[in-house]
């Protein structure tokens, strides 16, 4: 069965004179949504996404349906469709551009400032940052319900994989340890980040989010602190 055929079999409506309405102008389809008004494609693409960030945050992958998604952005499901040839789809281009975001951060993180210890606190704030955001999109790379699904879990162990190749980039400059040594120090780093950042946000405790990550911070640079820089050596 076609997507199409999946969404209804519905057809473009024909307007006066013959003309087909734009197929990106949302109608009617059975389910509540309003007409909603044309959008450019990447306008359009950018709105699918929010909305379905919204229901896969509360409903998780498996009980999340396009009828859902749809009915959320206030379009039709051949819209939806359009754009997005499945829920898998759909799924994976919200894990990418979560990825990106996160990835982005730690980068810029590390980017802000030469000092190694601020370096260090900067991108713990980054991972606590990306975890507290409003819109939930942690959870899709930190707790989804789909990872036994490889394109999944290819795309949330990217996000440790290239946020501790940063960090071992900084990591093998400074102290001159082998690549090997470096890469296993930075995925400790990230996943002391990751891990603490998730646990703070379910307790709710009274430690508010600068503090939580502050304290973090400094755990973790008296761990890689302790290590000699490579010039030290010399």
């Amino acid at each position: 069965m076609s997507t199409f055929e999946e969404a209804g079999s519905q057809r473009p409506r024909v307007e006066r004179g013959g003309n087909r309405a734009a197929p990106d102008r949302a109608t009617p389809n059975g389910n509540g949504a309003a007409k909603s008004t044309r959008l450019p494609r990447r306008a359009r693409r950018a709105q699918l996404l929010t909305a379905a960030l919204e229901v896969f945050v509360a409903q998780g992958y498996h009980a999340a349906a396009m009828d859902d998604i749809a009915e959320r952005a206030g379009v039709s499901k051949p819209v939806l469709y359009q754009h997005f040839p499945g829920k898998l789809e759909l799924y994976l281009a919200l894990l990418d551009q979560s990825c990106d975001t996160i990835v982005s951060a730690a980068a810029k993180a590390l980017e802000s400032t030469e000092d190694n210890k601020q370096r260090v606190t900067a991108t713990m704030h980054a991972f606590y940052d990306y975890v507290a955001s409003a819109e939930g999109a942690f959870r899709l790379v930190f707790e989804s319900d789909l990872n036994n699904e490889p394109a999944v879990r290819e795309r949330v162990d990217r996000v440790t994989v290239e946020c501790a190749k940063l960090i071992a980039h900084v990591i093998a400059d400074d102290t001159g340890l082998p690549e090997e040594q470096s890469q296993l120090l930075a995925v400790s780093l990230v996943g002391m980040g990751q891990v603490s950042a998730r646990f703070w946000l379910q307790e709710h405790g009274s430690i508010d989010q600068d503090a939580a990550a502050s304290l973090i911070a400094g755990l973790a640079w008296r761990g890689i602190g302790g290590y000699p820089r490579a010039d030290d050596h010399r």
